[in-house]
Order: C-alpha cells, then sequence, then structure tokens
C-alpha cells in the first residue's frame, strides 16, 4: 500500500509542543527524518492557529504550558509565521525527496476570521483544517475535559456535536473538520463506562450531514480508529476524507495510517492523484 500523507501534524511551532525555544526545538526536522525512514511520502505540518483564550484548570496543563494560564485562562501563544515558514523552506531543502506541505489547524474558525486573516493569508497555505476544541460556558470558552467536571457527561458530547454546524456556517476559511471525536477523547470512563457512539449517533450524523453540504472532507484521525466514522461519513453524504495523526512529537507520526486507508477504502473512498489529496467517493 501506499501511504497517504500525514495531513495533520505538529512541530515545534506549534504552541502546545512547548514552542521553538523549547525542548521541541527541532521537531520538524526530526519529523521529516522519520517520514523518510518509514516510507511516508508526504506530511502536511498544521500548527495550531488558536486566537483569544479558554478557561481552564491548572491540573489539566501540563508543567511547560502553565505559564500560558493568565486568571484562569489559557491564553496560547500566537503563531510566529515567519519563523515556521523559514522552518517549512529549510525542510524543503534538506529533505527533497519528502513533500512537505504548509498548514494550519485553525481553532473555532467561525469566532476568528478576521482575526486570522490580519496574521497570515491562508489561502497561501496547503492546507487548512478546521478544529473545535472549545465549547462557550458562562460567557467563556472551555475545552471538554474541563467541561466534564462542569456539565454531565451526556451534555458535553451534545454541545459540542451541536456546535459542528454553526462553525460550518460560520466560515469558509477551512476545507477539511479535523477530529469530530474530539471530545470523546476525555470521556469519562471510570464514571460513564466506555464510550458508547450509538448512543450519540443521530447527533453525529447531524454534525457530519452538515460537513458534507458545506462541501468540506472529513478527517480519519488515527488517535483512535473508528469504523463508524468513515461508514457514517459515507451514508450521510460525504465525499472527501483525510488522515491525520495529529502527531506532536515525531513518534507517533503516521501511526495508524495503513489501518485507516484499508477502512476507508472500505467505505468506498479512493486515493487522489497526489499523496496530499483528499481521498474522495
Amino acid at each position: 500500500m501506499t501511504l497517504p500523507a500525514d495531513a495533520h501534524v505538529h512541530s515545534e511551532w506549534s504552541w502546545d509542543t512547548g514552542g521553538p525555544d523549547s525542548d521541541a526545538a527541532g521537531t520538524m526536522r526530526r519529523t521529516c527524518e522519520r517520514a523518510v525512514r518509514i516510507g511516508l511520502p508526504a506530511v502536511i505540518f498544521t500548527e495550531h492557529l488558536d486566537f483569544d483564550g479558554w478557561l481552564i484548570d491548572r491540573e489539566d496543563v501540563p508543567p511547560e504550558q502553565a505559564k500560558l494560564i493568565e486568571d484562569g485562562r489559557l491564553v496560547p501563544t500566537p503563531l510566529d509565521v515567519d519563523g515556521y515558514l523559514e522552518s517549512i523552506e529549510r525542510c524543503r531543502h534538506d529533505f527533497p525527496e519528502l513533500r512537505i506541505l504548509t498548514g494550519a489547524e485553525y481553532g473555532q474558525p467561525h469566532l476568528f476570521d478576521d482575526q486570522a486573516r490580519a496574521l497570515l493569508d491562508l489561502g497561501s497555505l496547503g492546507r487548512v483544517n478546521g478544529s473545535l476544541h472549545t465549547l462557550e460556558i458562562d460567557g467563556q470558552r472551555a475545552e471538554p475535559f474541563t467541561l466534564f467536571r462542569r456539565w454531565p457527561a451526556e451534555k458535553v458530547i451534545t454541545e459540542y456535536l451541536a456546535e459542528v454546524p454553526r462553525m460550518i456556517a460560520g466560515s469558509d476559511s477551512f476545507a477539511c473538520f479535523t477530529h469530530i471525536d474530539y471530545a470523546v477523547r476525555y470521556w469519562p470512563t471510570e464514571t460513564e463506562g466506555p464510550f458508547d457512539p450509538t448512543r450519540f449517533e443521530e447527533q453525529f450524523r447531524t454534525a457530519m450531514r452538515a460537513i458534507a453540504a458545506g462541501g468540506r472532507a472529513l478527517e480519519m484521525n488515527t488517535r483512535r480508529l473508528w469504523s463508524w466514522v468513515p461508514q457514517w461519513w459515507a451514508e450521510e453524504g460525504g465525499r472527501a476524507i483525510s488522515f491525520g495523526s495529529d502527531d506532536h512529537a515525531t513518534a507517533a507520526l503516521a501511526a495508524g495510517l495503513p489501518e485507516a486507508a484499508i477502512m476507508a477504502e472500505h467505505f468506498g473512498f479512493r486515493p487522489g492523484r497526489r499523496p496530499e489529496d483528499f481521498w474522495n467517493r
């Protein structure tokens, strides 16, 4: 099998890795080295593009991110666009056998398009993934892992999926909706038991219909492979799929990509001409 691109990868230029002045320095280069070593044909560095901040509990962040907390809110460091692009060009020069694309993981694009466009030309990037990481609570925003301590578990999932159509309607700045199961990562198994997607099937399908109607691709995030994601996506009119490991530290690069590709192929999705192209039905 020829692997597709890993289209959701972070390096030292993403604020949650520690940044270019931290121990994460050199992650982009190490990722490219690993990509060549394992035969990955293409990688898209989709660095975090986040604005404003969100409610958070100090115990929810690793020590290196504690410095970003101000008055109970995590305020992410802005993306250093020039430094990021210079790093991309250096890696393209040093790894000519690897297709290296620019990109961003753009958080809550329906809320921040003006700020994003003031920072960089989104249209110049090879891929813009749209992510829903936070929801509104009492006039602020918060991540699911914080919300699970404040809301019933069912409400977190339901509200997350209800926000998806609003995000699609509110921004045309991204081509692919990432990790639709993001809130599920933090599902409180100890109190709720294993996550059962069929409990929220209609909400997932409604969100997928909105993504499909908006002409976007859906990412198969390989952190956790669910067969119901490509199945329901295909059944709800989804036409395009992307693949992403969401790697932040090189070791998880391309993890699960072969299995995800087989799964997508089973539900009728086929590769494009280039490894970074969406798979289409």
